[in-house]
């Protein structure tokens, strides 16, 4: 249902009418420019930082978890270890200082990432761990022969292509509770009352629709 005018909007001349509605719009258009102005103002101000909200919040993983996670993936001096969501460091740190890898941490949180910091100089392997603050999904994985999650399911499912395209074949992931979908683990190990599920990059396969694993081709992969 329409809105209705009074009989004298009415009889106002069509050019009266083009000059009442240029007034309106004139005072209008400058209000919502201060507007404008005042967000962008507010958003540029000094010492203002943007809220970070990751999709998961930071729970810590257990030592003996951790330990088993390291087991589960035989990971040896040789390997370059990443935690994706990496919290407070614990995971790169000890990957570093009891086994002798290099660690890369990946984690959305600023504070978090200074803790990690600081963790990493305490324990004396700041030479062999290295932080990075930012998105998961942006980071690149292709030095890791190691890959590290503690997430959630969707999370375990949105990266299965990220993984399949970054990673080298025998590179190894390591997911602590979370399954993978429809792929089955090569391994899993129980620790702390959690499941722990291991799997290994295969060579991609083409003309397949997806570039998939191709699993039971690559001898002696399997754990």
């Amino acid at each position: 249902m329409g809105t209705r005018c009074t009989d004298s909007e009415a009889d106002i001349a069509p050019t009266a009418k083009a000059a009442l509605h240029r007034r309106a719009t004139a005072g209008i258009a400058p209000a919502i420019a201060c507007a404008a102005v005042a967000l962008l103002t507010l958003a540029a101000a000094p010492g203002r930082t943007q809220d970070i909200h990751p999709d998961i919040h930071y729970v810590p993983t257990s030592n003996s978890v951790v330990d088993a996670m390291f087991k589960l993936a035989a990971v040896t001096a040789d390997d370059v270890v990443y935690d994706l969501g990496s919290g407070d460091g614990r995971i790169p740190i000890a990957a570093a200082r009891k086994l002798g890898a290099r660690g890369v941490g990946v984690e959305l949180d600023p504070d978090l990432i200074k803790k990690s910091t600081e963790n990493a100089r305490k324990a004396g392997v700041s030479d062999k761990v290295r932080f990075i603050q930012g998105d998961l999904f942006q980071a690149d994985l292709s030095d890791a022969t190691v890959v590290m999650l503690y997430l959630s399911p969707t999370t375990n499912l949105r990266l299965r292509s990220k993984l399949q395209k970054e990673l080298r074949p025998g590179a190894r992931v390591v997911s602590n509770r979370f399954d993978m979908g429809d792929w089955k683990a090569d391994a899993e190990a129980k620790a702390g009352g959690r499941r722990i599920f291991l799997w290994r990059i295969r060579n991609q396969v083409s003309g397949i629709g997806y570039q998939g694993w191709a699993r039971n081709q690559t001898p002696g992969l399997r754990p």
